[in-house]
């Protein structure tokens, strides 16, 4: 193990990307700053590089162009897009509460995806808070199964790399260092 706690192995097997070839869901969480999107786009560069299609969006973005989706008549045309990325990367997860069609679009694009692409969530909400985030059971269960069974599991740790840069804690090189605790599968 490396001193942050994660084995360069893991991050390794990450980078070559098998897991989205598979169509094999990621989970980074960790508190406000310590990496989770920069890691998260690092990945899905890492798969452009490799010839996979990759689209980043805020859930509160996805969300907005859903809703506008709905009204204008484009949700076939946005909902085919995103079907067709390797890889979805959300990032934001659990920042704002989810509204009932919200939570239906949700689930819409997690079941579409759902063995067929991967997903990658980001967000500094613990997994065990995801359900009631989601809020409705039956939903929050259906979106939760396929997301996280089979799926790997990354939960980063540390102070905000924000924080460190401003306090001029961040030596030249270090890039604000971030914190692995695990990577499960």
């Amino acid at each position: 193990m490396n001193p942050r706690g994660l084995e360069k192995s893991s991050m390794a097997a990450l980078a070559q990307c098998d897991w989205i070839r598979r169509a094999h869901n990621l989970c980074i969480t960790g508190p406000t700053g310590c990496g989770k999107t920069w890691l998260a786009c690092a990945l899905g560069n890492q798969a452009c590089r490799q010839g996979l299609s990759v689209r980043y969006l805020r859930l509160p973005t996805l969300f907005e162009q859903l809703r506008i989706a709905h009204g204008d008549g484009s949700y076939p045309r946005l909902m085919n897009r995103l079907l067709k990325m390797d890889l979805l990367i959300l990032g934001d997860w659990g920042l704002q509460k989810v509204s009932a069609a919200q939570r239906q679009d949700l689930m819409e694009v997690i079941e579409e995806r759902h063995g067929r692409r991967s997903s990658l969530i980001a967000s500094q909400l613990p997994i065990e808070h995801w359900h009631e985030y989601i809020g409705e059971a039956t939903l929050a269960d259906a979106i939760l199964d396929r997301l996280l069974h089979g799926g790997h599991r990354l939960k980063l740790s540390g102070e905000s790399m924000r924080k460190q840069q401003s306090q001029g804690h961040a030596e030249a090189g270090d890039g604000g260092a971030i914190s692995y605790n695990s990577v499960t599968a």
